[in-house]
Protein backbone atom coordinates (compact mmCIF):
# COMPACT_ATOMS: atom_id res chain seq x y z
CA UNK A 1 0.00 0.00 0.00
CA UNK A 2 1.07 3.37 -0.89
CA UNK A 3 0.36 6.22 1.30
CA UNK A 4 0.31 9.98 0.93
CA UNK A 5 2.94 11.87 2.19
CA UNK A 6 2.77 15.19 4.05
CA UNK A 7 4.86 17.56 6.06
CA UNK A 8 4.22 19.54 9.13
CA UNK A 9 5.13 22.77 9.39
CA UNK A 10 7.75 20.82 12.71
CA UNK A 11 9.33 19.13 9.99
CA UNK A 12 10.35 22.18 8.07
CA UNK A 13 11.40 23.97 11.71
CA UNK A 14 13.71 21.19 12.65
CA UNK A 15 14.98 21.47 8.94
CA UNK A 16 15.87 25.39 9.63
CA UNK A 17 17.02 25.05 12.49
CA UNK A 18 20.10 22.80 11.53
CA UNK A 19 20.70 23.50 8.05
CA UNK A 20 19.58 27.32 7.44
CA UNK A 21 18.20 28.65 4.46
CA UNK A 22 21.56 29.04 2.83
CA UNK A 23 24.51 27.03 1.70
CA UNK A 24 27.41 27.64 4.81
CA UNK A 25 30.93 29.17 4.04
CA UNK A 26 32.44 25.91 4.03
CA UNK A 27 30.26 24.27 1.99
CA UNK A 28 27.70 23.33 4.10
CA UNK A 29 23.86 21.89 2.89
CA UNK A 30 20.89 24.16 3.01
CA UNK A 31 17.33 23.15 3.68
CA UNK A 32 16.72 23.36 -0.19
CA UNK A 33 19.79 21.73 -0.69
CA UNK A 34 18.49 18.72 1.81
CA UNK A 35 14.84 18.93 0.07
CA UNK A 36 16.22 18.72 -3.58
CA UNK A 37 18.69 15.74 -3.02
CA UNK A 38 17.64 13.92 0.10
CA UNK A 39 13.94 14.52 1.02
CA UNK A 40 12.61 11.89 -1.91
CA UNK A 41 13.88 9.23 -0.28
CA UNK A 42 12.76 10.42 2.95
CA UNK A 43 8.98 10.71 1.26
CA UNK A 44 9.27 7.09 -0.36
CA UNK A 45 10.54 5.00 2.30
CA UNK A 46 7.69 6.29 4.25
CA UNK A 47 5.04 6.40 1.15
CA UNK A 48 5.87 2.71 0.47
CA UNK A 49 7.26 0.87 3.38
CA UNK A 50 5.40 2.78 6.83
CA UNK A 51 5.01 -0.84 8.26
CA UNK A 52 8.15 -1.62 8.14
CA UNK A 53 9.88 1.44 10.15
CA UNK A 54 10.79 0.92 13.51
CA UNK A 55 8.11 1.76 15.93
CA UNK A 56 9.06 5.33 18.27
CA UNK A 57 7.09 4.20 20.42
CA UNK A 58 5.23 0.11 21.23
CA UNK A 59 2.23 2.10 22.79
CA UNK A 60 1.51 4.08 19.67
CA UNK A 61 1.75 1.80 16.37
CA UNK A 62 0.89 4.60 14.05
CA UNK A 63 3.94 6.70 15.11
CA UNK A 64 6.94 5.39 13.23
CA UNK A 65 10.87 6.09 12.63
CA UNK A 66 13.10 6.14 9.60
CA UNK A 67 17.02 6.05 10.55
CA UNK A 68 18.82 6.21 7.58
CA UNK A 69 22.08 7.85 6.26
CA UNK A 70 21.87 10.28 3.24
CA UNK A 71 23.87 12.39 0.79
CA UNK A 72 24.04 15.45 2.99
CA UNK A 73 23.93 14.08 6.34
CA UNK A 74 26.07 10.93 7.27
CA UNK A 75 23.12 9.87 9.52
CA UNK A 76 19.49 11.23 10.49
CA UNK A 77 16.23 9.86 11.92
CA UNK A 78 12.84 10.83 10.41
CA UNK A 79 9.53 10.92 12.10
CA UNK A 80 5.84 10.40 10.73
CA UNK A 81 2.76 9.50 12.11
CA UNK A 82 -0.59 8.05 9.79
CA UNK A 83 -2.48 10.90 10.73
CA UNK A 84 -5.80 8.57 9.09
CA UNK A 85 -5.65 5.59 6.90
CA UNK A 86 -3.66 6.02 4.04
CA UNK A 87 -2.16 9.35 4.87
CA UNK A 88 1.54 9.82 6.66
CA UNK A 89 2.90 13.50 8.36
CA UNK A 90 6.20 13.71 9.05
CA UNK A 91 6.45 15.59 11.91
CA UNK A 92 10.74 15.92 13.04
CA UNK A 93 13.94 15.24 11.72
CA UNK A 94 17.31 15.02 13.35
CA UNK A 95 20.23 15.05 11.46
CA UNK A 96 23.77 13.94 11.71
CA UNK A 97 26.10 16.28 9.31
CA UNK A 98 29.43 14.68 10.61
Amino acid sequence: MRREVRVSDAFFDDLDRQLGAERGTNGEPSTTDFLLVDMPEVIEQFATGFNGLPLIDASIPDLRMMIGSAVLARAFVGEGFEIEPGVVELIGIELDLG
